[in-house]
């Protein structure tokens, strides 16, 4: 068995950008939605991925041919290698600065100052994590997913929760209709029944992953409604279901983990939806006036 060309995402970025011009109308479609979205060529399937580029899971696979490989199942892998790295990578970082802070809290040091330095120097690895990653796409898309629904619906559950609550806060004072799926009363999947096509759900689960966020997940996909996914891996249970699959990943400072990425993509997402209804009614407020 031969050895696919390109075994490096970036190898095969650059291979696709390369020829991208020379390409035949349809592989040219194919090679612009992949390079601007490396996230679904990783994890939808041939036929999600064929419906959102408008092709047919054939010209897929004639796709990744093309680039030496020996189907399109065989190139997806090397998307995926690009979600595995970005990980391994990240967890390095954070094992090198445990080791180094952890040293720090036993050797004579006050613990609270130690151990303060410790989730601020942690935070900052995964905001720096989170700032050289590639989701601007991903997150364009999220906004534009809230920006056209009619109602949101939010499902969280234990250390997910403050971000959903944050979430259901913050795009209420953003002009939007949030509903908490908050399971008060029992009455979660109850409420998650009034959800609607035009409506949009944002699902957050790190490990454990919670069963009743994967439900809801289920639930709204089954019924065709978009899902705004927030979670640490493509091996999520959830993450298959994404409309906008946005990883992210949290610091542990001895089994703790902070919220300070997760709050970041939450508070960027809310601000990015306000200024595009602040640009909106700046719009309509210049449009000149009939007589």
């Amino acid at each position: 068995m031969t050895e696919p060309r390109y075994q490096s995402f970036e190898t095969l970025r650059d291979a696709i950008s390369a020829e991208h011009a020379s390409l035949s109308s349809r592989l040219h479609q194919i090679a612009t939605f992949a390079l601007e979205h490396p996230t679904d060529m990783a994890l939808e399937t041939i036929a999600v991925i064929s419906k959102r580029a408008n092709v047919q899971p054939s010209a897929l696979i004639r796709f990744a041919k093309k680039f030496g490989y020996s189907g399109f199942s065989e190139m997806q892998k090397t998307f995926q290698t690009r979600v595995v790295e970005r990980s391994a990578s990240y967890r390095e970082r954070i094992r090198s600065i445990e080791a180094t802070d952890g040293a720090e809290i036993f050797s004579g040091h006050d613990v609270t100052h130690s151990l303060l330095v410790q989730y601020c120097r942690s935070s900052i690895a995964s905001l720096n994590e989170l700032m050289e990653g590639r989701l601007s796409e991903e997150l364009k898309t999220a906004t534009n997913l809230l920006e056209q629904a009619d109602n949101v619906y939010i499902i969280a559950q234990r250390r997910s929760f403050p971000i959903a609550a944050y979430l259901g806060y913050a795009l209420n004072r953003a002009d939007c209709k949030a509903h908490l799926l908050d399971g008060v009363g029992g009455m979660m999947f109850e409420y998650a029944q009034a959800m609607r096509t035009n409506d949009v759900l944002i699902a957050i689960t790190f490990p454990p992953y919670s069963t009743d966020t994967a439900k809801i997940v289920a639930m709204a996909s089954k019924r065709d409604i978009p899902v705004i996914v927030m979670t640490d891996s493509l091996l999520s249970p959830v993450s298959s279901a994404a409309r906008a699959f946005i990883e992210v990943h949290d610091a542990a400072v001895h089994s703790f983990h902070s919220l300070t990425a997760s709050m970041c993509i939450a508070q960027t997402l809310v601000t990015a939806l306000a200024f595009r209804g602040k640009k909106k009614e700046d719009a309509e407020a210049t449009e000149p006036q009939a007589d």
